[in-house]
């Protein structure tokens, strides 16, 4: 199968498998238990965390694994929230729909939340953003740093910096841009990951927690990770996270996504189509991604028209609702644009040929059906 859905996932890279094996196969020990085993499992451990904290420019002290980024985002926005009572939480009708969806559990707790719009290239309506943190009581901001739809890369030390200013934490969904783009040079509080992004396993993640950031655990338990996350963690899983994570080189990536973009661009031209978020070619999209609307025709056909090709209609995680895209609609596109509307998405490492292959194919497919 062709795959252009790399903002959903990605493959393990065969680096991380290797890394994994030996805890996998012989070496089961607990690494929170206290004999011999016990502790070469931990250090198993706090190898891994050192090494992702390496690819983030961070100290490992704050580096806390959790099962993904759906549970780093819901310990940073309610793990803030709730020691901060009378105080709001500030973020974007862009976000993940985790983020969202804790956003709106806290709000039936009787948290205060404000989510701004966006500018119709997906980009931070920066004036609406002025005047929330103007208007004071911000506890929290949280912002993606590049949308897992439309591939805008948020201008976050900037956005991090005026919340600070208001008195404000700030967190940042940065599951779709680590080890694509250079984060160390943001001062933000807390910074959600994912491994299965950059090809490591699935069920792990991490927050990474500035020192000092007050923060509730959200799972009660024996508090194994800094007394913020309960749970037994598991070597073999941060190992392969930490094998993905020093591959995950942005200063590679980059470079070999921006000559893919090139190489999608003019394979799409042969069909009519329109592209959704910032400037594919400019510097606010991740040129790993295209969200793309074929005037006339139903994603879902054009999906089944081309069964040998993983693609997708937008996020993954929201995709079985049967609802349009949140973010699109955020952008200003009518609910029917929306449903014409592909995400393509597509690895550094992806073969120049496979890609060239798999858009030649939409393209005729989408002809087709215009037809």
């Amino acid at each position: 199968m062709l795959d252009l859905d790399a903002q959903a996932t990605s493959p393990l890279r065969p680096e991380a498998l290797a890394a994994m094996l030996p805890w996998l196969e012989g070496r089961h020990w607990n690494p929170h238990s206290a004999h011999r085993g016990g502790r070469l499992a931990k250090a198993a451990l706090e190898t891994g965390r050192a090494r992702v904290a390496a690819r983030l420019g961070r100290p490992p002290k704050g580096l806390i694994f959790t099962s993904g980024a759906t549970e780093s985002n819901n310990l940073a926005l309610k793990g803030v929230m709730e020691l901060a009572p009378d105080q709001r939480l500030l973020t974007f009708a862009t976000e993940h729909s985790c983020v969202l969806e804790s956003a709106r559990h806290l709000e039936r707790l009787g948290v205060a939340i404000t989510i701004l719009p966006v500018q119709p290239d997906g980009l931070p309506d920066r004036a609406a953003y002025a005047a929330a943190l103007a208007a004071g009581d911000v506890a929290l901001v949280s912002a993606m740093w590049v949308n897992n739809e439309v591939g805008s890369i948020w201008p976050i030390a900037e956005l991090a910096s005026e919340a600070h200013a208001a008195g404000a934490l700030f967190h940042t969904d940065a599951a779709q841009a680590f080890g694509k783009l250079e984060l160390s040079a943001a001062d933000v509080d807390l910074i959600s990951l994912s491994a299965h992004k950059i090809g490591g396993p699935k069920g792990i993640g991490a927050l990474w927690v500035k020192p000092g950031t007050p923060l509730a655990p959200l799972l009660d338990g024996g508090g194994q990770e800094s007394g913020l996350r309960s749970g037994t963690q598991s070597p073999a899983l941060a190992a392969g996270f930490a094998a993905a994570a020093d591959l995950a080189d942005p200063a590679i990536n980059l470079p070999a996504a921006h000559a893919l973009m090139d190489i999608a661009l003019a394979a799409l031209a042969e069909v009519p189509h329109s592209i959704n978020g910032p400037d594919p070619l400019g510097a606010n999209r991740w040129p790993g991604n295209l969200s793309v609307t074929f005037s006339g025709i139903d994603a879902s056909r054009l999906i089944s028209a081309l069964p040998n090709i993983a693609l997708s209609s937008g996020s993954a995680c929201s995709s079985g609702s049967g609802k349009s895209s949140h973010v699109l609609a955020a952008l200003g596109l009518p609910t029917p644009r929306a449903r014409q509307t592909l995400r393509l998405g597509w690895q550094p490492s992806t073969p120049p040929a496979m890609l060239t292959e798999a858009i030649h194919r939409i393209a005729a497919a989408a002809k087709g059906l215009q037809r």
